[in-house]
């Protein structure tokens, strides 16, 4: 993976003079997504023009298309794009070149908008005036990102590697767009693990949600898992996200996967819930460290006000650190239980300022009291230091339910698992540590009891 995003990466040589190098991914982003879609595309482009001159609606091409590209191993497609260019039709009239590209471009289907939040006509346009866009189109021609040569996975790695040069570049902190795999991966295993045997019942259908799903790297993560338990399973993927360049990437992403594209929806967690009326099986985040919301105060505090019928009645922290706030959202979408016993479950990446942070009767002890006396924290994981990208600090995994099995009631299991990383021969920015690929096992000897608030 680090050898294809380096020769992605390497059309930077190209923009070198015109382009500063806080601007490099706002080119190289949109092409590396422009070329996995038409890489998908290409063995189906003689169906896709047949069912586009056959029909008008595109509900009938959607389910026709779908039909006809369908695989053991693909849903099929739901995009097309109505242009007959590709990038090596549009290198072949280099004197139109700009507005081939954007013929092409415009041609996809309505539930393929992401190029917008790319802004990539004028991307376009600037890569003409500075007389690099056919050298970064050949650039991207000659790359072969095809299902068979990079899979859905290695395509979720390689776009968070790319948006972890580019804001690395752009000193944009880097880690809070790229949650490391092994972290999502322990995460995963750790939502999971009480359910593994439910997940391979026939007929299995569950909904997995990211309210601040960056690339999609959690959701593909843990859809995998769920197939590698159950091939059959049948899983619904959800997303919400502040970044409209991330939100694009998740969006096509999860639109060649064969999931529904109005799912991933763009927009601030803490301003306005996209799903307010959803609930789902599995929640997974991993909130951006140590950010404020002094920006959207108004917001929140109107959100608090509203009481039960609001995110964040329980309390208020402090107007510095947002963590808490995720928290509470996180708590919040969990489906209800229903008559089999059978409720939601979470899990959300933290540093210790929810654990620690606010004396008795501050706003985070009461919500560390709400979570408490609700019996939702299942489980609390304390990683090793230098796992994550941007930092090295003390970090958590926070396991939530509210259908614990009855030996469960009443406790939260802590789990030390600061010893069990190994070290990287060669660091990526903070992160020195990783752990391995293995199902976690949970140590019973370190449950503890909890009676009522803290």
């Amino acid at each position: 993976m680090s050898v294809l995003s380096s020769f992605v990466w390497s059309v930077a040589d190209t923009l070198r003079g015109p382009y500063a190098e806080a601007e490099y991914g706002s080119v190289i982003l949109p092409f590396t997504v422009l070329r996995r879609l038409e890489c998908v595309m290409g063995p189906h482009r003689e169906a896709m023009a047949e069912i586009v001159a056959q029909y008008q609606g595109e509900q009938q091409r959607r389910t026709h298309l779908k039909i006809r590209t369908r695989t053991e191993d693909s849903a099929g497609l739901s995009f097309w794009t109505t242009s007959d260019y590709t990038l090596k039709k549009a290198l072949q009239d280099p004197d139109n070149l700009a507005e081939n590209l954007i013929d092409y471009v415009g041609g996809f289907s309505s539930n393929l908008d992401v190029f917008k939040s790319f802004d990539f006509e004028n991307v376009i346009r600037t890569l003409e005036s500075r007389d690099r866009l056919a050298q970064v189109t050949r650039h991207f021609e000659r790359i072969d990102l095809s299902p068979d040569e990079v899979s859905n996975a290695d395509m979720g790695g390689l776009f968070e590697n790319l948006i972890y040069r580019f804001a690395e570049s752009a000193n944009d902190g880097a880690g809070q767009f790229y949650t490391p795999r092994d972290v999502v991966r322990l995460l995963v295993d750790l939502v999971y693990a009480d359910d593994t045997e439910a997940l391979r019942d026939r007929g299995t259908v569950r909904s997995i949600y990211d309210p601040t799903v960056g690339t999609g790297g959690m959701l593909t993560v843990a859809d995998e898992h769920l197939h590698d338990l159950n091939p059959d399973a049948s899983t619904a993927l959800f997303g919400q996200e502040i970044n409209p360049r991330t939100y694009a990437i998740c969006k096509a992403d999860l639109l060649i996967k064969g999931q529904d594209p109005s799912n991933v929806r763009q927009g601030d967690t803490l301003v306005v819930d996209r799903f307010e009326d959803r609930r789902f099986d599995y929640v997974l985040s991993n909130p951006p460290f140590g950010t404020d919301w002094k920006a959207v105060e108004s917001e929140v505090k109107n959100e608090h006000a509203r009481g039960g019928q609001g995110r964040f009645a329980p309390g208020l922290p402090a107007v510095g650190d947002a963590a808490m706030l995720f928290l509470l959202h996180v708590a919040s979408k969990m489906r209800d239980v229903d008559e089999t016993g059978r409720g939601g479950k979470a899990g959300i990446v933290l540093n210790g300022s929810p654990l620690f942070n606010g004396g008795a009767g501050s706003g985070p002890s009461e919500i560390r009291g709400h979570m408490l006396e609700n019996d939702l924290v299942e489980a609390i994981v304390a990683l090793p230091n230098d796992m994550f990208y941007n930092t090295g600090i003390a970090t958590y995994l926070s396991i939530l339910s509210n259908s614990k099995p009855a030996e469960r009631k009443g406790t939260v299991q802590l789990i030390d698992a600061t010893g069990l990383g190994s070290k990287l021969r060669k660091s990526i920015g903070s992160k020195r540590v990783e752990i391995a690929e293995r199902r976690p096992r949970r140590d019973r000897s370190c449950v503890r009891r909890h009676h009522g608030r803290e």
